[in-house]
């Protein structure tokens, strides 16, 4: 081989090797990605504060549970994401049930309490936040209000409540009564729930209606009510909160969820990222912050009624049936 040539091949080769180097440090670069299907404001607390104290940038792409979760199958092992993170539940599920998720740092499991977890270990529980009825205070005593949530589905309740049927965070509640009270008692109330509900888009949207005397309660999560009360509260001044307890279905409490996937080229940024958020200081986010969701592996937010004493029923997180859900809702007329 002439010189020239040797000369010619052994620069190319160089070159080569540096363009590759220079691409993975490009890479490393970019951090991770995740999949926020959490209120942005608090997903961003979140990345924000783990950037800060790690130095590993986080690229956040904005969606919702079931959008998410059937991006994340269809994408399969070429998904650009690193990290799903929740509103509720089911979607964990889902993206668990298709083998997509990476088994969670066990450092990271023994931070979050049991009951917020899956047996699996392949996700985990982030932060929750409890169903209420939100009710008329003008218009409804304590005496008068539902004992049970199931008691909606009486006659007498007929266009006097509201709730967000194509939400995700009502749907969640509906896999909880699944699961608690079987197919035939859901679907018996999901249809006493069309004649007798007003449907609205959105948690807030039903509170407001309540407040405007539209309807004299709605089944919403908590924290819509305590996150319009920090603010001006005109949402919400004529409106009160009702917690079912007694491990009533309207009792659940909806567990978010975190989760590594199994195809991230990143798995050590993406683990610390769900060890951060679950750890001291992704917390304290939730303690200190404005999002009025509950901290799970950690002290709460002083303005919320404890999590020991909603005396919510035990359901099984990781098998909460959002296809069945989606099923019999549809089949009732609320889809």
């Amino acid at each position: 081989m002439k010189k020239s040539i040797r000369m010619t091949l052994t620069v190319l080769s160089l070159l080569a090797a540096t363009s590759l180097a220079s691409g993975a440090g490009a890479q490393d670069a970019e951090g991770i990605v995740v999949y926020n299907a959490q209120h942005e404001s608090l997903g961003n607390a979140w990345v924000e504060g783990f950037t800060k104290e790690t130095g590993i940038k986080v690229t956040v792409r904005k969606g919702s549970d079931t959008q998410f979760a059937n991006q994340l199958i269809q994408e399969g092992d070429a998904s650009p994401a690193d990290v799903f993170l929740t509103e509720n539940s089911p979607a964990m599920a889902l993206v668990d049930g298709a083998g997509l998720f990476a088994p969670v740092d066990k450092e990271t499991l023994d931070q979050v309490p049991a009951e917020y977890r899956p047996a699996d270990g392949r996700w985990t529980g982030i932060a929750a936040r409890t169903t209420v009825f939100a009710y008329d205070k003008t218009k409804l005593t304590e005496d008068k209000l539902p004992k049970s949530m199931l008691d909606l589905a009486d006659p007498a309740w007929k266009g006097r409540w509201g709730a967000s049927p194509a939400g995700a965070d009502f749907q969640a509640i509906v896999g909880a009564l699944l699961q608690l009270k079987g197919e035939e008692a859901t679907s018996a109330w999901l249809k006493a729930m069309k004649e007798n509900s007003a449907p609205y888009k959105g948690n807030s949207v039903a509170m407001k209606a309540v407040n405007a005397g539209e309807v004299e309660g709605a089944i919403i999560y908590h924290y819509y009510w305590f996150g319009d009360q920090a603010k001006t509260g005109e949402n919400s001044k004529n409106v009160a909160l009702h917690y079912f307890k007694n491990q009533d279905p309207g009792a659940f409490v909806s567990v978010s969820g975190g989760g590594v996937l199994k195809s991230s080229k990143h798995q050590k940024e993406a683990q610390a990222l769900l060890k951060w958020i679950t750890g001291k200081s992704g917390q304290s986010v939730l303690k200190d912050g404005d999002s009025f969701e509950y901290a799970i592996a950690g002290d709460a937010n002083p303005k919320l009624v404890p999590l020991k004493d909603l005396d919510a029923p035990k359901v099984e997180a990781s098998t909460l049936d959002s296809k069945k859900v989606v099923e019999l809702m549809t089949a009732a007329g609320l889809l």
